[in-house]
């Protein structure tokens, strides 16, 4: 009997000191790994920190080394080194395997590229064989950006090719992933020499690891756009997400239905409710983790997307109309705003350490839904409330309308960094956009100043390429909308070419990134004494007819020669609720002015032809200007001009003169008065004879 006791105290004290050894946990992979560029990679390393995070119960091995590649005919394969002998006689509990950046190099990858996958399962047998209950987590790649020496040559495009391979490899070798490039894409502030990280940014690596090692994502949150008082798009299935440590159950109540759902092992939940008509309010009740969360007084309707530069920002108390609106204002409970507030305006200021810190961070704006009272219609985009104002009246139907802009921001910044890099003309304007001629020199000079005090020689600002969409955009994309209403170019002018090819990456971009093609209507610029402006103007012109799913609000007739906001927004947005009640709710609406379509010469005349009109007119029946005769030798001629017809205008040409071409309103700031019966005035155009 005491043998036998003696025997179980024995197997009792083993197992205990079994489970007193710590878990054993591998941090297999390059230079990344080992923490290159690090002061102290001892201390400052991802699996340095990783040990910090999971304490005493952990030992956590760095068996990273610098220019090793994943392939084993590669220039430096992993496993010829001591690292490899090192982890596999480590024999993990845990391996976490981040490999591949160095197989993008050109003696790598396009000769072996074949055996990546099959060189990947060996190394994942071999850490099995050591130890065959290991748990193995393979890494997507922590990111390469543009200004790397080899990134346009190859880099880039073997980069992703290997992104692609990694999560087929996890499923077909029984591992998990553990992506390490979404939380570092957008951080390019903590790559000084584009590929790795700083010490924060092994920081984040280790964060990223430790809560799929734990299942550890911070604990249950919504998603901040859902707010009391939000709309939602109706007539689509309406998603609702948000964070959860892995495994946690939630459950969504909207509207009598209930859908229950886990937070995935990367600590993400979503249900999706089916479409909805347009009608509340409702409520909406979201359960998880022992907490639950509560949304009232939610609309569902018509969500617009406001965005641009500062002409959209533009605040309705300040609008020539303003003042009496907000006055007169009666409630309009089918109105919602939610207003993306700037951390920081860009004005002619040095910014704080705080400030650019946060900026770093993308925590440049935040807000919350509000009803439309005077407080928040006041200091709302004036272009978005009498777009929202117009429609509500028209169609009766809730409209929530999104506000994210950046005053002075060039198109650069609201297009993905996916996008970008891998578009031969934006990808050089990322890496040194402070010194790019792409990027126009007031906005390059404006960023200085509030970039004054910056440290970091990857400091981050509005106005660089990528930015909007990431601080801004992205907090969006899934969220369902009607469509985009976009008011930017001013500073973007100085190079109407590239605004031309940059535009309809901007709107494909977005469209895709939702998963379908909303409407994107626009503002074309007003009239100002910037001599680039006309050609700009045209340009915007010819994108309305160009790409698919937009339109155009003419503005040139509501400009100020002399400032670059006018004032005159109530017609702004009433012009593109005509846009959107004609092409979107199906009104029968005129929502264009003249549009001509044909110039021909006769008897020393020149006829211009025009469609969208059913009656010329001048604004305030006025003389009518704005044509110019541009002759064979390149001279402008202002000549006598006359409406001939409903839809006609009659020019003279001078005698002796041989005309190639006709302009309209191609000064800087016009006072082109072509109307058409609406009172929709006509673009800046130009046109060749025919």
């Amino acid at each position: 009997m005491k043998k036998l006791v003696g025997t179980i105290v024995v197997a009792l004290a083993l197992q205990l000191a079994v489970r007193a050894q710590p878990v054993k946990v591998a941090c297999i992979g390059n230079s990344v790994t080992f923490g290159y560029g690090l002061k102290n990679p001892a201390t400052e390393s991802y699996p340095a920190v990783l040990q910090q995070l999971l304490g005493s119960k952990y030992q956590v091995g760095n068996f990273g080394l610098s220019g090793a590649t994943l392939l084993r005919k590669g220039h430096r394969p992993y496993y010829k080194t001591r690292e490899f002998g090192l982890a596999m006689n480590f024999r993990p509990d845990i391996a976490i395997v981040h490999l591949g950046l160095n197989d993008t190099d050109p003696r790598n990858w396009p000769d072996y590229r074949d055996e990546f996958a099959a060189d990947y399962s060996w190394l994942l047998d071999t850490l099995k064989k050591q130890n065959p209950a290991v748990k193995i987590y393979v890494c997507r790649l922590t990111p390469i950006f543009s200004g790397h020496p080899r990134f346009k040559s190859g880099t880039r495009d073997w980069y992703w090719q290997i992104q692609e391979l990694i999560p087929a490899i996890a499923r077909a070798n029984q591992a998990s992933v553990i992506d390490l490039n979404k939380p570092l894409q957008n951080r390019p502030d903590l790559f000084a020499d584009n590929l790795h990280p700083d010490q924060e940014g092994a920081a984040i690596i280790a964060r990223t690891v430790y809560s799929s090692l734990t299942g550890d994502f911070g604990g249950f949150s919504l998603s901040p756009v859902f707010t009391d008082h939000m709309v939602l798009q109706r007539n689509q299935p309406i998603p609702v997400s948000g964070t959860a440590n892995a495994g946690a159950a939630v459950t969504v109540e909207l509207n009598g239905q209930r859908m229950a759902t886990q937070a995935t092992a990367a600590g993400q939940w979503k249900v999706v409710f089916p479409p909805m008509k347009h009608g509340g309010p409702y409520q909406m009740r979201v359960s998880g983790a022992g907490s639950v969360r509560e949304v009232k007084d939610i609309l569902i309707g018509d969500v617009w997307l406001c965005s641009g530069q500062s002409n959209m920002a533009f605040q309705l108390k300040a609008a020539t109309t303003g003042k009496a609106e907000l006055q007169e204002m009666k409630p309009n409970p089918l109105l919602r705003l939610l207003k993306f507030e700037q951390l920081a305006e860009t004005n002619a200021e040095a910014w704080s350490d705080g400030v650019l810190d946060r900026v770093n961070k993308l925590n440049y704006f935040k807000g919350e839904w509000k009803t439309a009272d005077a407080a928040a219609v006041g200091a709302f985009s004036a272009v978005g409330y009498y777009f929202g104002k117009r429609i509500t009246e028209q169609e009766q139907v809730p409209v929530g309308l999104i506000e994210v802009a950046i005053g002075g921001s060039g198109i650069e910044s609201w297009i993905d960094r996916y996008t970008s890099d891998h578009d031969a003309e934006l990808v050089d304007a990322l890496a040194n956009w402070r010194q790019s001629d792409f990027i126009q020199p007031w906005v390059r000079e404006r960023a200085g100043v509030n970039l004054k005090n910056a440290a970091k020689t990857r400091q981050r600002h509005p106005y660089e390429p990528c930015y909007g969409f990431e601080a801004g955009i992205a907090k969006l994309v899934g969220f369902p909308i009607s469509g985009v209403l976009w008011y930017q170019g001013e500073s973007s002018a100085h190079n109407p070419e590239a605004y031309a090819h940059s535009f309809p990456i901007l709107v494909n971009s977005w469209r895709r990134q939702w998963g379908y093609d909303f409407p994107f209507y626009f503002v074309q610029l007003s009239s100002l004494n910037r001599p680039s402006w006309p050609y700009f103007r045209d340009v915007q012109r010819k994108l309305a007819q160009s790409v698919p799913g937009t339109a155009m609000a003419i503005t040139l007739d509501l400009g100020d020669s002399l400032d670059v906001h006018p004032r005159q927004k109530q017609q702004v947005g009433e012009r593109l609720a005509l846009l959107a009640l004609k092409h979107t709710y199906g009104r029968n609406v005129s929502a264009s002015g003249p549009v001509a379509v044909k110039a021909e010469q006769l008897n020393g005349q020149i006829l211009i032809s025009f469609k969208e009109a059913t009656r010329l007119q001048t604004r305030n029946g006025a003389a009518l200007a704005g044509f110019e005769l541009l002759t064979d030798q390149g001279r402008h001629l202002v000549p006598v001009q006359t409406i001939s017809g409903k839809r006609q205008v009659t020019l003279q040409v001078p005698p002796g003169q041989q005309v190639r071409a006709v302009q309209y309103a191609w000064q800087p700031y016009s006072r082109a008065n072509l109307n058409n019966e609406a009172g929709l005035p006509a673009s800046t155009f130009s046109i060749n004879l025919q």
